[in-house]
């Protein structure tokens, strides 16, 4: 293989250091990471993918899998510096386009939805983080420097500087300005993302408890009676709830 090919191989062994705070070594790296493993055997399936050397580079892709539980199709486009974390389960479809610097932890799925020969999959830009379980399917653009919440299933487009929860995916937060250059884009806190739904029930818990002042207002005016305080059991289960919305 051309130094290229060698090159991009030194990078993606180099990238953990960066991306994973328990790697000690250049050795446990190469013997322990399932992830470096997968893109090894991606780049020579890709390469012998490219001189139309289909069959062979389709029966090094599976050799990979069979070792390291991650499913690369040797015709995907990965770019520079890749890093899958752990990386157990993840799939990675032949029209994928992968740019430089993503993140992919375990679980992650880039597939497809169509049966036609043509794009079918994912293309992800610069600095994208997917987390756990996270599936991206047809073939949408991920924006530069987004990140895909765990557990999440994206089937529209997303615009850079994004995050992006739910089923299906929508766009939670944007930041709509690229994030400066001295920040940390790939960041291990991918659980620290907001909750739409906890949000939307705390959204109607609040109109209702302003429905219920309202009503409560309209009975002693039509009663002429003094307003009886509220129970402590009441008052109780209302903090209860507003406690776990806030946690979420």
């Amino acid at each position: 293989m051309p130094s290229t090919t060698w090159e991009r191989i030194k990078e993606d062994v180099r990238v953990v250091f960066d991306r994973d705070p328990a790697a000690r070594s250049t050795v446990e790296i190469l013997l322990t990471y399932p992830g470096v493993h997968a893109l090894f055997f991606y780049r020579v399936a890709h390469w012998l993918w490219r001189r139309d050397v289909k069959l062979a580079a389709r029966f090094i892709s599976n050799i990979g899998r069979f070792f390291t539980g991650i499913d690369i199709h040797p015709g995907a486009a990965i770019g520079r510096r890749l890093f899958i974390d752990h990386g157990m389960g993840t799939v990675i479809g032949e029209t994928a386009d992968i740019a430089d610097d993503v993140t992919l932890y375990q679980g992650v799925t880039l597939g497809g939805t169509s049966l036609s020969k043509g794009k079918r999959h994912p293309t992800l830009e610069d600095h994208v983080v997917v987390t756990t379980g996270a599936t991206v399917l047809g073939p949408v653009t991920i924006g530069a420097r987004s990140r895909i919440g765990a557990g999440s299933v994206v089937i529209h487009a997303v615009p850079p500087d994004s995050t992006v929860v739910g089923i299906p995916g929508r766009v939670v937060r944007h930041e709509g300005q690229p994030r400066p250059a001295n920040l940390e884009l790939v960041d291990l806190d991918h659980g620290d993302l907001p909750d739409p739904v906890a949000r939307a029930i705390a959204v109607l818990l609040s109109h209702v408890e302003k429905l219920e002042h309202k009503l409560d207002e309209h009975l002693l005016k039509a009663q002429g009676t003094i307003e009886e305080p509220r129970t402590a059991e009441e008052d109780e289960d209302l903090q209860r709830v507003k406690a776990f919305l806030s946690e979420g």
